[in-house]
């Protein structure tokens, strides 16, 4: 296998099951030192023990080098401390792999405000307050003529690019992990950061109370695309949403302009429904959301 991550520095969120878990074991297996971070919560949000020690057991099984950290990510101190915590035990951060979360699937109009706030604040936040803290951390080195070669994946999905059926809440903070990282890739270009996302498809405990995962790829088969846009080697890729799905990745290309009319003045509201009948029958139909 090739050491692609050799030296590297990585924080896994969400690393102690699933998707996450494969992420650092490939990263590790590549080099890198993994910070394997898992607040330990129920696939609904629930408190309760964290595997992250049986993750960082294997990779020092693998040879490598790893610590563990129980940071509730959405939590503002707490994600800087474990940002902190890479850079004090191994010296600095180079790759941040943004991959904590948990679902409360419902439909709109049986959706809690309290089951909003858990997912947003989780998916959303708990995407930001890392990588503000990293890209501080990262800009701080620029600034000081320290400059790293650093990587950020952010955790898109599915559901918050093309909408998915009974999952209102989880698709909006997906769409807005998308949008973040659009905007990040931009901001951050100049410390030397790229900032992509993938939208991973996986038999995880996230998925196999809401669909039939019999033929989903494996949490493993997302992570070798992880592993390259934090190499070294990712440098001119940033500012892209790539979906996996197994053997396939997909590069998503998110909204773009489409058709477009102009009155040369302020729209008449009674001409507005027949311009933008005229618009739709020239663009191409949506992709149906998911279950629909």
């Amino acid at each position: 296998m090739t050491r692609l991550l050799e030296g590297r520095v990585a924080i896994v969120t969400g690393a102690g099951r699933g998707i996450g878990r494969a992420h650092a074991l490939e990263l590790a297996r590549h080099g890198a030192k993994v910070v394997v971070n898992d607040y330990g919560v129920s696939i609904n949000g629930e408190k309760g023990d964290s595997p992250a020690d049986e993750v960082v057991a294997e990779i020092k099984a693998l040879g490598g080098e790893a610590v563990t950290n129980g940071a509730d990510v959405a939590d503002f101190d707490q994600a800087a401390a474990m940002v902190q915590q890479a850079i004090e035990v191994f010296g600095g951060l180079d790759i941040l792999v943004n991959n904590a979360g948990f679902v409360r699937d419902r439909m709109l109009i049986n959706t809690s405000e309290e089951e909003w706030d858990a997912v947003i604040r989780v998916h959303l936040k708990g995407h930001f307050a890392p990588l503000k803290h990293a890209g501080t951390y990262w800009r701080n080195e620029a600034k000081a003529g320290r400059q790293r070669v650093a990587r950020v994946i952010n955790t898109s999905s599915g559901a918050g690019l093309q909408g998915s059926l009974g999952q209102t809440t989880y698709s909006a903070a997906k769409a807005g992990i998308a949008a973040m990282t659009l905007v990040a890739s931009v901001e951050m270009s100049r410390y030397g950061v790229t900032v992509n996302a993938i939208a991973p498809v996986a038999k995880t405990r996230m998925t196999e109370g809401a669909f039939d995962t019999s033929a989903m790829a494996l949490p493993e088969d997302n992570s070798p695309i992880v592993a390259w846009l934090a190499s070294e080697e990712a440098g001119d890729v940033t500012g892209r949403v790539i979906e996996i799905d197994g053997s396939q990745i997909c590069l998503e290309q998110g909204w773009t302009h489409g058709p477009k009319a102009d009155a040369d003045k302020r729209w008449e509201t009674e001409n507005v429904g027949p311009a933008l009948r005229d618009l739709i029958a020239q663009a191409p139909s949506p992709e149906p959301i998911y279950g629909a």
